[in-house]
């Protein structure tokens, strides 16, 4: 956006420029039409004069040359027939008959004939001016003629004369209004600070101006606003730190929601796809992938009662459900639902199939599914998952985790700064520490920058 100045300097550039272009148009016709006239009734006053000096000079080929010399234009005598007899400019021998020249053909029919055009002779753009006068009962057509170049040679200057004084005319009122316009800006720059310090907490609620009395109002109304504002914001504190405190609970559950359902909602809709891409997916299959689908459904279900009960997890009123699980098969499955959403990673599972926990089946699920899709997104290479009896572990080679980020790691809406690009809202580790405390499980971290990351889960 432009500053005042520079619309000013654009204005008048503009302005300028128009003007300009139309007083230059004016006067290049006019001066034109004028010289031009001026020109012809020179021209004419030459013929009359040449006409007398043809009655005392009978030598037209002498007079055509002292003509050309002395006045610098071109004389042609022509006969009736339309015989070149002289000519000022060129071999009279060599010259074409002339009687129906445009000039000679209009003198012939009125007082005398005139006509611009390029002339093949001397290969120049002339003023022709014909006249017929009767010699000695003979008939004969002077004609005059003068180049334009030095018509638009007096045009030509006479516009670099009005474009000077435009410019100073011009330049004057820009000084003008240039002075003027600095003045309005300081003002504006002053109210322009005035509004941005209402924005801040040590906000100023005075201002003054006797620039104009434009100005002084529009800076009583604004001290006025300022006053009043300090006011109502003094009214408003206690009621918009309630309001906060709403707001803040609902953009906790939103944020959860957008983190946790991204990977059943990617599982559902890639078989979903699937299956609707090939109809003639083999029966086996087809049941798998609906298999699939209905279980992300129902974990969706199970995600939102999750979700909603996270919040208790925090206030210490979550209730579980514990049940005996096989591990590997949780972790299997998890796993399945990863490569969905992301099929060129490998994820490597070393593991007995006995090994069987206490736990929230929909919980844990939230806790191992949060691990291993930290590690695939911070890292590049494989991840690896081992568990045993004791505990699980996810180990990754990725970016790492600064070590003055371990300890608020798992706290709500926590995330690292280096790694904002992720589309995570820092509540995964924050879930996952409080379902782990629920179980009263443990979790610990090991971890090192541009080295990797290992989460252990001790049951």
């Amino acid at each position: 956006m432009l500053n005042f100045q520079q619309i000013i300097l654009r204005k008048f550039i503009l302005i300028f420029s128009i003007l300009f272009l139309i007083v230059g148009a004016i006067v290049y016709y006019w001066t034109k039409d004028f010289y031009i006239t001026q020109t012809r009734n020179a021209l004419l006053n030459n013929i009359e004069i040449i006409s007398f000096d043809l009655q005392k000079n009978p030598s037209l080929d002498t007079l055509a040359l002292n003509i050309k010399n002395s006045l610098n234009l071109r004389l042609t005598v022509i006969s009736k027939e339309g015989e070149v007899i002289a000519e000022s400019h060129k071999d009279k021998s060599k010259m074409d008959n002339h009687k129906y020249r445009d000039e000679i053909i209009q003198a012939n029919a009125e007082d005398y004939g005139y006509k611009i055009r390029y002339s093949s002779t001397i290969n120049k753009d002339l003023l022709y001016i014909a006249k017929k006068y009767i010699f000695e009962e003979k008939t004969l057509y002077i004609r005059l003629s003068k180049e334009l170049n030095s018509i638009n040679e007096q045009i030509f200057s006479l516009g670099i004369k009005i474009f000077i004084v435009l410019s100073l005319f011009f330049i004057a009122i820009f000084m003008i209004t240039f002075k003027i316009s600095k003045q309005i800006e300081k003002e504006t720059i002053n109210i322009v600070n005035f509004l941005t310090s209402l924005t801040k907490k040590n906000k100023s609620t005075y201002i003054n101006s006797d620039f104009s009395l434009e100005f002084s109002h529009i800076t009583k109304l604004l001290t006025k606003v300022a006053q009043i504002l300090t006011k109502k914001e003094k009214q408003k504190s206690k009621y918009t730190s309630k309001l906060q405190a709403s707001n803040r609970q609902k953009d906790d559950i939103i944020s959860a929601i957008s983190h946790e359902f991204k990977n059943p909602i990617a599982v559902i809709n890639g078989y979903s796809q699937t299956l609707l891409d090939d109809d003639d997916l083999n029966p086996n299959i087809r049941k798998k992938f609906l298999s699939k689908i209905y279980k992300n459904g129902v974990k969706l279900s199970d995600l939102i009662d999750t979700l909603r009960l996270s919040i208790k997890l925090d206030s210490g009123q979550q209730s579980t459900n514990f049940s005996l699980l096989n591990l590997k098969s949780i972790v299997e499955d998890v796993c399945d639902n990863l490569k969905v959403q992301y099929p060129k990673r490998e994820i490597i599972i070393n593991g007995n199939s006995d090994i069987y926990i206490k736990a929230d089946n929909s919980l844990f699920n939230v806790v191992i599914t949060n691990l291993i899709e930290n590690a695939i997104k911070y890292s590049e290479d494989e991840v690896v998952v081992n568990f045993d009896e004791k505990s699980l572990e996810v180990i990754d080679t990725g970016i790492g985790i600064n070590k003055n980020n371990l300890e608020n790691i798992t706290n709500k809406f926590y995330r690292v700064h280096e790694n904002s690009w992720n589309n995570s809202l820092g509540l995964g580790l924050f879930i996952v520490s409080n379902i782990i405390n629920l179980h009263k499980f443990k979790l610990e971290i090991r971890s090192k920058e541009s080295e990797g990351s290992t989460f252990t889960l001790v049951f």
